[in-house]
């Protein structure tokens, strides 16, 4: 995010492979895995300079530029095994479905976290019951409109009321930097799992390892089991 009082500080693809790279810190992944990911993502010097610390963001891509959209033109997808497929402009998330709220700390899998994060939007569990899921549907995949970036939860776990489609945070929108106009929140979760520039969901029969599963994180990353709350979102 580029607000200076956020104190996010960008952090380009290179950078970020390497730091995943480095062992994931917190998550629990087999030692097979984490092997093959730290030989294939090679040492970066500069890493020492870039290493996230307590009390602000870091901004992470895959990819080296992401598409910009704002909330005029943003338009979410949703469809796969339900009954009444749409797609959903900003302004539907926002008026047309009941909206969430919930303040939720946002934990990185390479160690860092931001306490007591002001979220707002759709609670997945509500925008499914909007389109209809099919008997037979055993999972939710999410598609980033940056074109690679994936995610996938399991039925029991999208329908979960901490899990977010977010169109604000600290008391604001979702900028770019934080994946906006709209991102998915997934609050017990390691951050990898909180797709960022949310542009298509799809209920499937089954999970899809996502883009840093296939590269051997695992595909369901709990934050010690919870987030350590016990409180309901509103």
């Amino acid at each position: 995010m580029s607000s200076e009082d956020l104190r996010g500080a960008p952090v380009g693809r290179r950078i970020v492979l390497g730091m995943l790279g480095l062992g994931a810190a917190g998550v629990a992944v087999g030692a097979a895995a984490q092997q093959k990911v730290n030989t294939a993502l090679a040492p970066i010097g500069e890493l020492d300079q870039v290493l996230p610390g307590a009390g602000g963001f870091r901004f992470y891509s895959v990819v080296d530029e992401v598409e910009r959209r704002t909330p005029r033109d943003y338009r979410l997808k949703v469809g796969g095994m339900v009954d009444r497929p749409r797609t959903f402009t900003f302004a539907e998330l926002q008026k047309s479905l009941p909206q969430t709220q919930m303040t939720r700390d946002f934990q990185c899998v390479t160690g860092w976290r931001v306490e007591d994060v002001a979220w707002a939007g759709v609670a997945l569990p509500d925008l499914l019951d909007a389109v209809g899921v099919r008997a037979g549907a055993r999972a939710v995949l999410f598609r980033s409109f940056d074109g690679a970036y994936t995610e996938s939860l399991t039925m029991e776990q999208a329908r979960r009321r901490d899990v977010l489609v977010a169109t604000g945070m600290l008391g604001g929108p979702v900028t770019h930097d934080h994946g906006g106009p709209v991102r998915l929140y997934v609050a017990p979760m390691y951050a990898y799992k909180s797709l960022k520039w949310l542009g298509e969901i799809e209920v499937a029969d089954r999970v899809v390892p996502g883009y840093w599963e296939r590269r051997g994180y695992d595909i369901d990353a709990w934050v010690g089991r919870s987030n350590g709350r016990t409180d309901e979102p509103t």
